[in-house]
């Protein structure tokens, strides 16, 4: 059977998401690896699950396994929803919320709702790659505006809709501590884009994984609230889906994550997700909302996250100082997972991997998070600094150094 030809045509838009596949270097135990956007394990807070566990189970256990309804938990949507309203910006109700298995599926189910082939979709550049290998099989348009160390450049993005102003299905953007830059929209920047979003209703899915590992300065607003205060009003009923998740503050194997949105967009999503996997772990649910009824569970721990994850990038941020030749630049995050590395232009970053791995350091490259002609991005890479120890971050920093010095030598 020539199964080849039995494949849908979008199937030819797929791949396998480069950072998975160099992530399975990192099942060799003395590789050092910068690659996945992975949070430290021994900081889990396994005990306090376990206890969780212990409870739902033994509280609870047979309502958190058996099936549940397709939007999430109504306590652990109201605990999200009152989250969400605390900065008197909004006014969120559960019924805005649906609990998702991570973030990511967020990206498909909303995809599979807006959607169709040949849509024009806004991304900044470079931008998430996850998000590209769950749209490009529905075959979108992508418009790239340029991105500088303040984000989304919007005084390029105002022109671009002045021009069409009714020509975009979609904008993506993430705001907070950019993957792959590790970059943060600024204030103004952020005020700005929300004017323009309540001016032209052009939906926005504002993508927030990481909004909370904030290492410098206060959390900023989100373009949820500020376009809702351009539109004059509170409640989520604009033009903005917002997606975050427990990934990254939590654990990423709880696999709990979810979408605010208005309700029109939240019943599509239901019924869509109805067809794909019925609704969210149920047991998963009910542990997460045990660990978040303890009111300063999740307040200690993202506080521990902050802290070591900021000593670890100040670690790699000195170490690079000191490891890589000139001629060789890199973002300065102010919180988050990531920072990317740009090369002087003519290199590669694939073939600096490949002489990195001989060195057992690895990294992601960053053409794969451009939008544009073949080749764009080639001389970038992404670095992340919360999965690795410090003695890693420094030892793998100077290999990896030690690299670049010996291949722009050999260019001179």
């Amino acid at each position: 059977m020539n199964w080849d030809t039995q494949f849908a045509h979008r199937t030819a838009q797929m791949k396998r998401s480069t950072v998975r596949e160099i992530l399975k270097l990192t099942s060799q135990p003395d590789m050092i690896s910068f690659a996945g956007g992975l949070p430290a394990p021994e900081l889990f807070p396994v005990d306090r699950i376990r206890e969780a566990t212990d409870t739902v189970l033994h509280e609870r256990g047979r309502e958190a396994l058996q099936y549940s309804t397709t939007e999430g938990m109504a306590e652990l949507r109201g605990w999200i929803a009152e989250r969400m309203s605390a900065s008197g910006k909004l006014n969120v109700s559960p019924d805005n919320i649906l609990i998702l298995s991570g973030s990511q599926q967020a990206l498909d189910l909303c995809a599979r709702v807006l959607l169709d082939e040949g849509d024009r979709v806004i991304v900044e550049n470079p931008t998430y790659v996850g998000m590209l290998q769950a749209w490009k099989p529905y075959m979108p348009d992508f418009t790239a505006i340029p991105t500088d160390e303040n984000g989304m450049i919007i005084e390029a993005l105002e022109p671009v809709l002045a021009a069409e102003p009714d020509a975009f299905k979609l904008l993506y953007s993430i705001p907070s501590f950019q993957n792959p830059q590790g970059t943060t929209m600024s204030a103004n920047r952020r005020a700005h884009l929300g004017r323009l979003l309540a001016h032209y209703g052009l939906p926005m899915y504002e993508d927030d994984p990481y909004g909370d590992l904030v290492f410098e300065g206060e959390k900023m607003p989100t373009v949820l609230e500020l376009e809702a205060e351009a539109r004059g009003s509170r409640d989520i009923d604009g033009s903005v889906m917002y997606a975050g998740t427990f990934s990254k503050t939590l654990t990423p194997g709880l696999r709990v994550g979810w979408v605010a949105a208005a309700l029109p967009v939240i019943d599509k999503l239901v019924q869509v997700k109805q067809a794909t996997d019925l609704h969210t772990s149920t047991l998963s649910q009910f542990i997460t909302y045990e660990l978040l009824r303890d009111p300063q569970m999740l307040e200690t721990h993202v506080a521990t996250l902050r802290r070591v994850y900021r000593e670890r990038r100040d670690l790699m941020l000195a170490t690079l100082e000191e490891a890589f030749p000139e001629g060789v630049t890199w973002t300065r995050p102010t919180g988050g997972l990531f920072l990317m590395v740009t090369l002087p232009e003519g290199m590669d970053a694939v073939q600096v991997l490949q002489e990195a791995v001989k060195q057992k350091v690895a990294f992601v490259p960053g053409d794969g998070f451009y939008v544009g002609p073949e080749g764009t991005g080639a001389n970038t890479f992404r670095l992340n600094y919360s999965n690795a120890r410090p003695e890693r971050i420094v030892e793998g920093i100077r290999r990896l150094g030690s690299v670049l010095k010996e291949m722009m030598a050999a260019k001179a």
